[in-house]
């Protein structure tokens, strides 16, 4: 009451039910401030579960299905070792680091309907009519070209592998899809937040994408242990790392526009051009809910992408999909495939994931007292929507009709040739 009697009197209070109002306030917005305070604590892993030697076939049958990383065998093997009360400081540490390593790598279950999928993902439904043309539908780098609309030739020197410069109309559309999607998004409840790019690798790595390794997918920062996004997902989880959330607040929903960083390469002929590339643009939904929400949150992320695509009126299908496409974190996701005529392929250009609480448990994110449920989902990748865009729409006379849904954002309602320099006109002059 000393205190609150000082403040009185500088603050010129009348009475100390006021002042005791301000610093009730004045707590929670402190409390607010500091629970977004980024911490990254040591993961706290299910371990009573995982060196239950009753689970063993259970988990290992699990990592076989998925074809992931991870051995519960070594996992048991180091837990054994642990047991023996004669070892010294120094190898006990040692130990005890490793089989935290290596339960980490342990990827998350598998929702029961999806176990037994086999190898090929389901199709739960196809989306509007295969589009038809009067002219052999040209690929998407052919028509780009024609219309002088994309650069990718001549840049390896430049800018490295798998660049690209998008001109004209074709960065004014990029533009239009990422304006739809998010006012699409923000209808359905989600914040947008704007992102870094570049994210510690302990948080890429608690998100389930590995940075160490020959094969991974990250670019990272020399010497610091920082690394490039490779995508938004990463940051917005990041965002909640070491934070305690209150069920009231579920389920929260985030959105971000970035850049994405990806070190993957291919030398097939159908991911040519700006399919597979090294950077690009996409739109990610994220969510931090309560365990009993996160089915019913990744059927809300599904619905959403399908029905971003069907109002643009691609032919798309809706995947299941099995297992082993799970990677580390899912516990089931669901893949979008628009048909692509130009490549006479489906391609992938969405995805959505429940993730239960292996980001959350890694990030420590809870909710009260029990660790939350994450969920995301693509809402747009800029490249693929693109070529699956300008392939389905394609005219024989070289024009690209602008799906309805976009033109508000672009003021025309087709794409034609740019001209790089002005058309000269000949008029002819009567003589007199």
């Amino acid at each position: 009451m000393n205190i609150l009697r000082n403040l009185n009197i500088v603050r010129g209070l009348k009475t100390s039910t006021n002042l005791q109002a301000l610093a009730a306030s004045r707590c929670q917005e402190n409390v607010t401030s500091n629970r977004h305070k980024f911490l990254l604590s040591k993961p706290t892993l299910e371990e009573n579960y995982l060196l239950d030697v009753k689970n063993i076939e259970k988990i290992n049958e699990n990592i076989l299905r998925r074809k992931g990383v991870g051995d519960i065998f070594l996992v048991h093997d180091i837990n054994n070792k642990l047991q023996d009360k004669s070892l010294d400081p120094e190898t006990r540490k040692s130990l005890e680091t490793q089989l935290h390593e290596e339960m980490r790598k342990i990827p998350n279950d598998t929702h029961p309907e999806v176990r037994n999928y086999g190898e090929d993902p389901i199709a739960v439904k196809f989306y509007n009519e295969e589009p038809s043309f009067k002219h052999k539908p040209l690929e998407f780098s052919e028509i780009c070209k024609k219309l002088n609309l994309l650069r990718t030739d001549h840049l390896g020197n430049f800018s490295g592998h798998k660049t690209y410069y998008l001109m004209h109309d074709l960065v004014e559309l990029e533009q239009a899809l990422i304006r739809y999607t998010t006012k699409e998004i923000l209808s359905h409840g989600f914040k947008l937040t704007s992102v870094p790019d570049i994210l510690p690798a302990k948080v890429i790595q608690s998100c389930g994408m590995q940075t160490e390794g020959e094969r991974n997918q990250v670019y990272k920062l020399i010497p610091s242990n920082l690394c490039l996004s490779g995508t938004s997902e990463m940051a917005l989880a990041g965002y909640f790392a070491g934070t305690k959330l209150s069920r009231n607040e579920m389920p929260i929903k985030v959105a971000a526009v970035s850049r994405c960083f990806r070190a993957e390469t291919s030398g097939l002929t159908e991911e040519k051009g700006i399919y597979r590339v090294h950077q690009f643009t996409k739109v990610e939904m994220f969510s931090v809910c309560h365990s009993s929400q996160s089915e019913a949150m990744l059927d809300e992320f599904k619905n959403i992408e399908i029905n971003l695509f069907n109002k643009l009126g691609l032919h798309f299908k809706l995947l299941d999909m099995p297992p082993h496409e799970l990677g580390a974190p899912a516990y089931r996701k669901y893949d979008i495939e628009a048909w692509m005529p130009g490549r006479k392929m489906w391609g992938e250009i969405s995805s959505c994931s429940n993730c239960t609480d292996y980001q959350s448990r890694r990030l420590n994110i809870k909710v009260d007292d029990e660790f939350a449920h994450t969920v995301n989902g693509t809402a747009c990748a800029v490249p693929r929507m693109l070529i699956a865009l300008i392939e389905t729409f394609q005219k024989e006379d070289g024009t690209i009709p602008i799906p309805k849904e976009l033109r508000p954002y672009m003021k025309k309602d087709k794409i034609s040739r740019q001209k790089i320099l002005p058309e000269l006109k000949l008029i002819k002059h009567a003589i007199k």
